[in-house]
């Protein structure tokens, strides 16, 4: 029970980092333009997590097909969605695009649905408990907003297919059981480098850039504790409490969006949004509720015996 509490708050913690991640995104877009700061957060985070590998004497594989993986996992856990909903924001209002792009564990279940057998197939509990989930982003954001729904159909897609490729992400994320998450992050980030570096340099041409101190500090807390730290808890969490219980860490960033605006902002909690925080936290404990998965790597090994 200890161990699922642990993991629990890290699931926490991981709502918390990416929750507070458009807080510091907002701040350093005022001088970096999009592609670069994308650029300049997951390369930095690469390198915060190259210094921690060297420093706990892992290494990173050396092996084509692994390298391939990885790619293909950043495209699905960060490029993809992060190019889909900026380019989905400029037409779609935020608090349409935080319930379209809070639909992932939907997305999750449904995919895990068709794909996944045994202990891994979700349980209709879990499809309770992502239905109540957005509907308590809803409520979090406000009804009103859905008056906008299905009005820029395109961009509204694109954010909706933002959320279904970090669905792909959670379950993909199983394939790197048998490596240390640390060396998952790391591959996967310094891959989304080489992904966006070019059009960080073509379309902005960063070095002409004047960058403010404000926005390279928030670009250095978005580097270093939302992508770096984000994604080494987030592949431990897959491994642990599984896909779909990673996944539902998206019903608790629009709360702690909310907190920090009470907190920081001075903002008021009316009784809506106080009602919504509490659905998307039961949509998360149904989500995970009485659930006890085999570690993926145990899993696998089981599986590969048989």
């Amino acid at each position: 029970m200890s161990g699922r509490v642990f993991e629990f708050g890290l699931l926490g913690l991981l709502a918390l980092l990416w929750g507070s991640s458009y807080m510091w995104i907002s701040v350093a877009l005022d001088t970096i333009p999009p592609f670069t700061l994308i650029t300049l957060r997951v390369g930095l985070a690469s390198l915060v997590l190259l210094g921690i590998l060297a420093l706990c004497g892992l290494k990173l594989p050396t092996d084509r097909q692994t390298w391939w993986l990885f790619f293909i996992q950043s495209i699905v856990n960060s490029t993809g969605p992060w190019m889909l909903l900026a380019w989905g924001q400029q037409s779609v209002d935020s608090a349409v695009a935080s319930v379209l792009n809070s639909t992932s564990p939907l997305f999750v279940f449904f995919f895990s649905l068709v794909l996944m057998s045994g202990s891994e197939r979700p349980a209709i509990q879990q499809l309770f408990g992502a239905l109540a989930g957005v509907a308590g982003i809803v409520l979090i954001v406000g009804t009103g907003a859905l008056e906008s729904l299905g009005g820029a159909f395109m961009p509204q897609v694109a954010v909706l297919a933002g959320a279904a490729l970090y669905g792909i992400a959670a379950i993909r994320g199983r394939r790197f059981a048998h490596l240390p998450p640390m060396v998952t992050a790391a591959g996967t980030l310094i891959c989304a480098t080489a992904t966006l570096l070019p059009f960080s340099l073509v379309l902005d041409q960063p070095w002409a850039l004047q960058i403010s101190n404000e926005s390279l500090t928030a670009a250095g807390v978005l580097s270093v504790f939302c992508t770096a730290f984000a994604f080494l808890i987030y592949f431990r969490l897959i491994n642990t409490i599984g896909s779909m219980g990673t996944a539902s860490q998206a019903y608790l960033r629009s709360g702690v969006g909310v907190v920090l605006g009470v907190v920081f902002l001075n903002e008021t909690l009316d009784l809506e949004t106080f009602a919504g925080i509490c659905l998307a936290i039961f949509g998360v404990l149904l989500i995970n509720w009485k659930r006890n998965p085999k570690p993926a790597a145990k899993e696998a090994a089981q599986e590969s015996a048989s």
